[in-house]
């Protein structure tokens, strides 16, 4: 049985225990969002010790270097001696420079940071706001075309973060700011492979990020973009992608709607059912595509089933599912 050390006092780890587990048991108040190492919002850092490799998946190789891990999916084989990175280690300052209601439940934020952040579209980075709650945003935004930092948040029931930002959030607030993070990027070394693009609701800003990143970098492959809804409202941003495709003859976009009525179906031009279905059904063999999957994780896990079942390889399946602390029981569109 492993033990760690953390803040001058040893834990014994439990079966089957993780290490953020371990330490909320003991009373210790450790930040998290996720719980399954997607959000790198509990990052901790070993001073003694090895993590073990899964517990590092998804960090940068200098993350790596100097120990860092989550402990959200750490099961030790080891003793570990544990510190909390600082805030000068994670986080810097981004100044809200937009923030645009887009329909009654998603708004546009844009940030600027102090100095330039190296990111590649449809990764996402943590905020955090003064009282200490840190949520994860993908990035709509393209490095070589937009000035600002662009996020898309949908407030949801309960939610701390996206209701404070929909209804509160000034121009010139400062929030802290961590990142990027995340894998699931367009990577332009095969400019004429076929790119296929799923998400639902506001899983739509990476998308949108990643399609404009693989237009300016050349893309001559078709690309289809497929964003899923229950309700009109969250076929957000249909202008914006219509005007894309109507620029670039590769690109296509298709909106599904998967409970609206026929006539309002018709009047945006939508398909019928959810995104994952429709996208899989036009397109039955996916064997050499590039693969991007976006949205709450129900659809991006049946999404990537049916991917591979189509051909996709696995490692041409790039997943950026929407995990949500206080929403993860909550039924969602």
């Amino acid at each position: 049985m492993a033990h760690i050390e953390f803040a001058a006092q040893q834990h014994d780890l439990t079966p089957d225990e993780t290490v953020l587990e371990c330490l909320e048991r003991a009373g210790h108040d450790i930040p998290f969002s996720c719980r399954t190492g997607v959000c790198l919002t509990c990052l901790m850092r070993v001073s003694t010790g090895t993590p073990p490799s899964p517990s590092q998946a998804g960090l940068r190789e200098s993350q790596k270097e100097q120990g860092y891990f989550l402990p959200c999916v750490c099961h030790p084989s080891e003793d570990l001696e544990l510190v909390s990175p600082s805030d000068a280690e994670l986080y810097g300052r981004a100044i809200v420079s937009e923030v645009t209601h887009l329909n009654d439940s998603i708004c546009r934020v844009r940030l600027r940071t102090a100095t330039p952040l190296f990111y590649h579209a449809g990764q996402f980075i943590n905020l955090r706001r003064d009282d200490g709650v840190v949520r994860s945003y993908s990035l709509a935004s393209v490095p070589r075309l937009d000035d600002t930092l662009e996020l898309h948040i949908k407030r949801l029931g309960g939610g701390k973060m996206s209701n404070w930002i929909y209804n509160d959030l000034a121009v010139g607030t400062a929030l802290d700011m961590q990142g990027p993070n995340g894998d699931c990027y367009y990577i332009g070394m095969e400019p004429a492979r076929p790119l296929l693009l799923i998400g639902n609701g506001t899983g739509l800003a990476p998308l949108y990020g990643i399609a404009r990143d693989a237009l300016v970098d050349g893309h001559k492959g078709p690309m289809y973009l497929y964003h899923g809804s229950r309700t009109a409202k969250g076929l957000y941003y249909g202008d914006e992608l219509t005007a894309l495709a109507r620029e670039h003859e590769n690109f296509h976009y298709i909106p599904c709607l998967s409970g609206e009525e026929d006539d309002v179906r018709g009047a945006l031009g939508a398909e019928q059912g959810r995104a994952e279905a429709v996208a899989m059904t036009a397109h039955s063999d996916l064997a050499g595509w590039g693969i991007y999957l976006c949205g709450y994780p129900p659809m991006v896990l049946t999404a990537k089933k049916l991917a591979f079942l189509a051909g996709a390889a696995l490692h041409d399946i790039l997943a950026d599912p929407y995990e949500m602390q206080d929403l993860r029981r909550i039924p969602r569109e």
